[in-house]
């Protein structure tokens, strides 16, 4: 089956756990990626959370790429809002000198935690990625040395220089990277796993409007997907429990590590607990190897996707490398 799969890690804190481990978790689940088959692996950017440990998934990626032999390994992404474009471009530039050919430069535009932190990270001057799409041009200007001969900066050079420059990707999950990457001829990442609703039509509406660039001369699509598999469909939805009364948490404003099973399980719900919980299963596919795989694939049918990139959380770290070790197989990836 030629549909590449991939895994987004956003380094979660399991509770009773150091955020340590959890970094040390993504260590050990990125060189089991690159064995099993995976096609990329990229780390995720968040501020302040206590479930997750990774604020700079470009520093944790030259660990990961050190670590690894095959995989791809990028940033599912920086949240340039934040940055200087040529800072960003000298990062990853740098990353392509080190790491040729296996660097993938993945682009966000949300704030990766609460506002109060968002502003504290800006120096009080967040905002709301008003500048995004201006931003992205002139970092795709730095790295390829093709800022034109009207802007500012065009004799300013992002190094190390070379032939080769990671590929670009914005990650969304409403229209707006979409359209932007389709206007600028650049790789698009949908988040499933954070909007449900009509990401459908968002990536259709990518690839039919894509205009080709000195980067692409087609449009390139990926799907990310909250996925848990377990060799039975109960198992499955037994380890779903975790993430269920995670999404509670993040509804009510708690600021928690990912919950471990024993509490998940010892939790009470009310009624309007329990239907807020049912309504954000739309962004899971949870079940058995066969049962993943068939939505899965459904999925990737209806975004007209090239690829998908799964994200897995459990209560527990060796229930989510079991659960991608099990669609590896399913998929025949080796």
């Amino acid at each position: 089956m030629n549909l590449p799969l991939s895994i987004l890690d956003q380094s979660p804190i399991i509770g009773g756990h150091t955020p340590a481990r959890a970094v040390a978790e993504t260590i050990k689940l990125a060189q089991a990626a690159d064995a099993l088959g995976f096609h990329r692996y990229w780390l995720a950017e968040h501020h302040a959370l206590a479930a997750l440990a990774d604020p700079c998934p470009e520093i944790l990626l030259t660990r990961v790429a050190s670590a690894t032999e095959r995989i791809r390994v990028g940033t599912g992404g920086v949240l340039l809002p934040y940055y200087s474009a040529l800072k960003v471009a000298e990062v990853f530039r740098m990353l392509e000198a080190l790491f040729p050919g296996r660097i993938d430069l993945g682009l966000g535009r949300a704030p990766g935690g609460d506002m109060l932190t968002a502003q504290a990270l800006s120096s009080g001057q967040y905002s709301a990625a008003d500048h995004f799409a201006e931003q992205v041009q002139d970092l795709v200007g730095f790295l390829d040395d093709a800022l034109p001969s009207s802007h500012a900066f065009e004799c300013v050079k992002a190094m190390p220089a070379g032939p080769t420059a990671p590929p670009v990707w914005l990650l969304g999950s409403s229209d707006y990277s979409g359209a932007l990457a389709a206007k600028l001829g650049l790789c698009f990442a949908f988040a499933h796993f954070i909007s449900a609703q009509g990401g459908d039509a968002v990536t259709r509406a990518y690839k039919a409007r894509f205009q080709p660039s000195r980067r692409e001369a087609a449009p390139h699509a990926l799907v990310c997907v909250f996925v848990i598999c377990a060799e039975t469909a109960a198992e499955a939805e037994k380890l779903a429990a975790c993430v269920d009364l995670r999404r509670l948490h993040m509804a009510q404003g708690l600021n928690t590590p990912i919950p471990t099973l024993e509490e998940a399980q010892a939790q009470r719900y009310s009624e309007q607990e329990f239907a807020y919980i049912r309504s954000q299963r739309a962004r899971a596919v949870i079940g058995d190897p066969r049962q993943v795989r068939e939505r899965l694939l459904q999925l990737r049918e209806h975004f007209n996707a090239d690829e998908l990139m799964l994200l897995t959380i459990t209560g527990d770290y060796a229930s989510r490398l079991r659960s991608y070790e099990l669609l590896a197989r399913e998929f025949k990836l080796q």
